[in-house]
């Protein structure tokens, strides 16, 4: 949601009224049914999370990171947290089935944060146990699921790490979350949508795919376009995905 380089140059509170919250206004004012649900990615500090909030309670926008709201016939839910990852900003990750982590990858409890947390509780938190949760307030028959990580070992979830080894384990080239995956076996739910991904379409040349019931798409891109995922709830096989 946020540029990256934060800190450096740009003024996030200035980015998001400007270039997110004052064109949202605008076209609610013209389209006042329509509903924009947000969640945040692990790029995203947590710091700024707040300023979201503000804009839902101004009815800007829906917030909707572990919570499960109404909309239409349907039910939307959403989830930021994903398995660990190389990279130093932990605001957004969380362990996935235990506390166990990938080579190459740097438990959720180290890292940076933007915001201060209970490291203790953070070591016995998994995605699993969330979305044992999260699967508890709404039937997933009837709910689309907005997860930022991908469901693991899928055409969803291809990272360009093949051949890649950390003293001398080789890397799993599939890096989507186990918790996941399991909760979409399990429940079925209508619909998910992720991301996290970047490169995931490119090398696998899909960005939808079908397991079981349920209808997983990626909107995740690499290159400069920005990737646009359109489709009818009651018939999401039929999505079409643009670049533009």
């Amino acid at each position: 949601m946020l540029p990256g380089g934060f800190g450096l140059n740009t003024n996030i509170e200035t980015f998001l009224e400007h270039e997110v919250f004052v064109p949202l206004k605008h076209l609610h004012e013209t389209q006042p049914e329509l509903q924009v649900f947000v969640i945040l990615g692990n790029d995203d500090p947590k710091v700024y999370e707040p300023l979201f909030l503000q804009a839902e309670q101004q009815e800007v926008i829906t917030y909707v990171h572990q919570r499960c709201v109404p909309f239409l016939q349907w039910t939307v839910c959403g989830y930021s947290f994903v398995p660990p990852t190389p990279f130093q900003l932990k605001d957004w990750e969380r362990y996935d089935v235990s506390r166990y982590v990938d080579p190459g990858c740097i438990p959720p409890v180290e890292g940076i944060r933007s915001v201060e947390i209970d490291i203790d509780h953070e070591k016995e938190q998994t995605i699993a146990h969330d979305l044992k949760q999260l699967g508890k307030e709404a039937d997933p028959q009837h709910t689309i699921y907005l997860f930022h990580t991908p469901p693991y070992k899928t055409n969803l979830d291809r990272t360009k790490l093949d051949g890649e080894k950390i003293d001398h384990a080789p890397l799993d080239v599939h890096t989507g979350s186990i918790a996941v995956q399991r909760f979409i076996q399990k429940h079925q739910p209508l619909l998910t949508l992720h991301g996290h991904i970047h490169e995931t379409v490119r090398l696998t040349g899909q960005w939808m795919q079908q397991q079981g019931k349920t209808i997983m798409i990626t909107g995740a891109h690499d290159g400069p376009e920005l990737a646009l995922i359109r489709f009818d709830p009651d018939n999401p096989l039929n999505a079409t995905r643009e670049l533009l």
